[in-house]
């Protein structure tokens, strides 16, 4: 009651860009989510993959990307080498968390490592191992996933040299599990994830707007150091360095870079905060002397794409792979006389996330490995595609390229902060002002 009362608590008050929390309350909410997922996700989580024993190694700056998620907030890396152990008896209700390390891992996993019994680290886990007899060990090695696929040659050599014929045949990948532990957010983590949402689109507001952009002055890499620098001034972090694209009428946008009237600008940014991350892409239309409105083949195309959004979320139900999803949505897509290409992640932990890939720019045809994975309740995904076509006031093709973040559980699929209705105007057009007398 204590951890849910003090998330309220900091939920309640971080309700603006200004609010972001300190570090240290950041550290605290970190975490205690991450507690919260040892004690009420990993269970479940574990009995459903058949894994009873979960064996995590990382050794200081090259950490398995899943043991970065498990280290508590002021462990910035690993410590030397460092063993996690998940092993779950199924006659116990709770799961047993140890570190075959020289310290406890925050105050969830607790040191296991008798220095002067085992003077070797890896004598240490084998004792581990031996006390419990676990049916299934699972690693992080994976074909298809390299969020799955952490654990480094020598670790792996070592780990298997050490393991005697009994327990060596018991190792199997981890991968199934490394995805569900990485994919499924909790409800703790959406009550945090629109705010982070909401954070991104206004900073995407401002910075297509009058406030940072003079049309005739402004260059588009103005701009991407602008949404650079307010993402760190906010407090945030930024998982990719942002993009500001220029397309134009008649000349080619590598003409020039200064932004000019009848510009139509297209942003990519996504920021980092509390370990989840988003990524979003809007466009914006700089109007020229005496329109306003952006073209209507414009605004046109802009319907399409968000049409294309509408069919690739009605794809979405439970067990459908990621390339099932992808073919039926391009074929409604192409069906309505859409051109269609399609490039939807998951989204959390990591910005291009573990879970079902649907589609790859390149790759319409499918994703082999990952787009051929299963779509499960309580994930997130950035709903990533583009259309494009010729518009009869341009004479040219322009693509509009939407990105929206979305949560999948039992109740459907949802925009976790809304999409972009409409192509913002710059300048924005007033209420008070018109064109007439």
């Amino acid at each position: 009651m204590k951890i849910i009362l003090f998330l309220v608590t900091l939920l309640l008050t971080a309700t603006s860009q200004a609010d972001v929390l300190s570090v240290r309350d950041q550290a605290r909410v970190v975490d205690e989510l991450l507690a919260d997922r040892f004690d009420h996700l990993l269970p479940a989580l574990m009995d459903s993959t058949g894994i009873d024993m979960w064996i995590v190694v990382s050794r200081e700056y090259n950490e398995d990307p899943v043991m970065k998620t498990m280290l508590p907030a002021d462990w910035l890396n690993a410590r030397r080498r460092t063993i996690l152990v998940f092993y779950r008896d199924p006659k116990k209700p709770a799961l047993e968390k140890l570190a075959v390390a020289r310290y406890n891992v925050g105050t969830s996993i607790a040191a296991a490592w008798d220095v002067k019994k085992f003077p070797n680290q890896w004598d240490a886990l084998l004792d581990i191992i031996r006390a419990r007899n676990p049916a299934k060990i699972g690693v992080d090695i994976s074909r298809n996933f390299n969020h799955a696929d952490g654990l480094d040659q020598t670790d792996y050599t070592e780990l298997m040299q050490m393991l005697p014929a009994q327990f060596k045949s018991r190792v199997v990948s981890a991968e199934p599990l490394a995805i569900r532990w990485l994919e499924t957010r909790t409800e703790r983590e959406m009550q945090i994830y629109p705010q982070l949402v909401n954070a991104t689109h206004k900073i995407i507001e401002e910075g297509f707007s009058e406030r940072v952009i003079t049309p005739g002055v402004t260059t588009n890499e103005d701009v991407v150091w602008w949404f650079r620098q307010k993402i760190r001034d906010l407090g945030y972090d930024t998982w990719f360095h942002p993009s500001v694209e220029i397309q134009r009428q008649g000349a080619d946008a590598a003409d020039t870079d200064v932004i000019l009237p009848g510009d139509l600008l297209h942003v990519d940014i996504g920021i980092t905060y509390l370990r989840l991350n988003t990524d979003i892409q809007e466009h914006a239309y700089i109007l020229k002397p005496g329109e306003s409105d952006a073209p209507a083949g414009l605004k046109k195309e802009f319907a399409k794409t968000r049409r294309l959004q509408d069919i690739l979320l009605a794809q979405f139900k439970e067990g459908r792979s990621g390339n099932q999803m992808l073919a039926g949505a391009l074929a409604q897509a192409r069906g309505e006389g859409i051109a269609p290409i399609i490039y939807s992640h998951p989204i959390g932990y990591h910005g291009h996330a573990a879970g079902p890939y649907i589609g790859m720019w390149d790759m319409q045809g499918g994703v082999p490995g990952t787009g051929d994975e299963a779509l499960r309740y309580r994930t997130a995904y950035s709903i990533e595609l583009s259309s494009s076509s010729t518009i009869p006031e341009w004479k040219k093709p322009v693509s509009i390229m939407l990105e929206e973040d979305a949560y999948f559980d039992a109740s459907g699929i949802r925009y976790i902060d809304g999409r972009q209705n409409a192509i913002y105007l710059l300048p924005r057009p007033s209420a008070n002002i018109g064109n007439g007398q």
